[in-house]
């Protein structure tokens, strides 16, 4: 295929299931209101992702019609702050203090994604690792953003139904190090895949 499907799902998975602003901000809205309540801040975040997949997706695409050595750079680059991340991921605590007494809404999960760094990195590192050279910039763009999408409806709930119950069960217990040091670990796994495996 054009865009090296299976591999980039386990690399999306890897980077939506990893804690990172925006999965932080779902537990901590789950463990504060409910499930019921966090609805519209959770589906909030995962559209707010397609705001950026489609600008980046068309503007990475035609610029690496025009210099294929851009692209191939902003590959390494791209890799690199991911790994960065995870190294960050391995070294943070869980935490869902908040004051907030209502509940955020749609609007606000909508720039969630446009603020964050992460989500940035790894939409690049999706075009930049994952689509192959000659792919047209609709199909790259529009599989990209339904994979991403796909694994957030499945992953985000997941992050704000159990905020509460990780918060009490994993957050300052012996066990907490470890699974970040395991999220961090499916991060980097995928991200060497890709550049020393031939992901794409």
């Amino acid at each position: 295929m054009s865009v090296a499907l299976a591999s980039f799902a386990v690399f999306a998975a890897s980077q939506i299931g990893t804690p990172g602003p925006a999965n932080m901000a779902l537990l901590a809205t789950g463990a504060r209101y409910g499930m019921r309540r966090a609805l519209p801040f959770m589906f909030g975040v995962a559209f707010g992702k397609q705001l950026i997949i489609w600008p980046i997706g068309f503007g990475l695409m035609e610029l690496a019609e025009r210099a294929p050595f851009v692209f191939l750079a902003l590959k390494y680059v791209s890799a690199a702050y991911i790994v960065w991340l995870a190294w960050k991921v391995a070294n943070l605590r869980l935490n869902t203090g908040t004051t907030d007494t209502k509940a955020p809404g749609f609007a606000a999960g909508l720039i969630v994604h446009p603020l964050n760094p992460k989500a940035w990195a790894m939409i690049v590192g999706g075009f930049t690792a994952f689509v192959a050279s000659g792919t047209s910039t609709l199909e790259a763009t529009a599989t990209i953003a339904a994979v991403l999408l796909a694994c957030q409806l499945l992953l985000h709930p997941v992050w704000t139904l159990a905020g509460d119950r990780i918060a009490k069960t994993v957050a300052g217990t012996p066990a907490e190090p470890y699974l970040m040091y395991t999220l961090a670990g499916l991060t980097v796994a995928s991200v060497m895949f890709v550049l020393f495996a031939g992901g794409a």
